[in-house]
């Protein structure tokens, strides 16, 4: 069994969500202007206050990512315990090995995907659509999201949308060995995207553009590339580095 980081998969979620902001930045800055649905009341009450105009949108906001951070999870839970089960097996440890060298070349793509360098991971992506055009038709039932149910739901049908950087995460997921561990790689790294998605909810267009700026997008994708060549360096040589496998996704034991 190998133990699990989680502090890298929070720096990883961190650094990765320059890549939400063109996945999620859209329908986040979507959440926070629209107004909810409200009777007429028979006596004419005082305009709303823009505090109280603010505060639906920031909970709107924050529950559409709890939505998306649960799909996280769920799928996290599916990948872990699914090597749980697997872990019966007589080829578990090398399956493990394999998977770990696996997560830590998906970092590495994923870093130079964020640096506008290499676009191989758009492939794993495309994987995905089968699953996604299957759910996609649900999307017209939650929109406009201008409930907090419906901004929930929202955030767990999109959760699923194609996403390397996801994708990534995932195959650390898989090296958890339960399904409640799977479950927690997938939390820590939902929680590292969580403050990129609540500042475009507040700051919207202005943040995005930022995000966007070659020289982020390019110091975001080397933090990210580095988590992924340590692992390798780490796996390569098989021996402990100390303090430096704190670093590391997941440590062979």
């Amino acid at each position: 069994m190998m133990g699990l980081n989680l502090l890298p998969v929070l720096a990883v979620g961190l650094a990765g969500s320059v890549h939400c902001v063109g996945m999620c930045g859209g329908i986040v800055g979507a959440l926070s202007a629209t107004a909810p649905r409200r009777t007429i009341p028979i006596v004419p009450a005082a305009p709303a206050l823009p505090m109280a105009a603010a505060f639906d949108g920031t909970a709107r906001v924050l529950t559409y990512n709890a939505g998306r951070i649960a799909s996280y999870m769920m799928a996290g839970a599916l990948a872990g315990g699914f090597v749980n089960g697997a872990g019966a097996l007589a080829l578990a440890a090398h399956w493990q090995g394999v998977a770990y060298l696996l997560a830590n070349a998906m970092l590495v793509a994923l870093g130079l995907y964020l640096m506008n360098a290499w676009h191989g991971l758009l492939r794993v992506e495309a994987a995905g659509n089968r699953l996604w055009r299957r759910l996609l038709p649900a999307m017209k039932y939650l929109l406009p999201a201008d409930t907090l149910p419906k901004a929930f739901a929202l955030g767990v049908l999109w959760g699923w949308v194609p996403c390397g950087m996801v994708y990534s995460v995932l195959l650390t997921a898989l090296l958890s060995g339960s399904a409640a561990r799977g479950a927690a790689v997938m939390f820590a790294f939902g929680l590292g995207t969580l403050p990129m998605l609540l500042g475009l909810g507040m700051a919207g267009a202005r943040l995005r553009q930022a995000m966007q700026h070659p020289a982020v997008r390019t110091a975001c994708g080397a933090m990210v590339l580095g988590f992924g060549v340590l692992g390798l360096a780490r796996h390569a040589s098989g021996l402990s580095h100390g303090w430096l496998d704190v670093l590391c996704l997941a440590v062979p034991a």
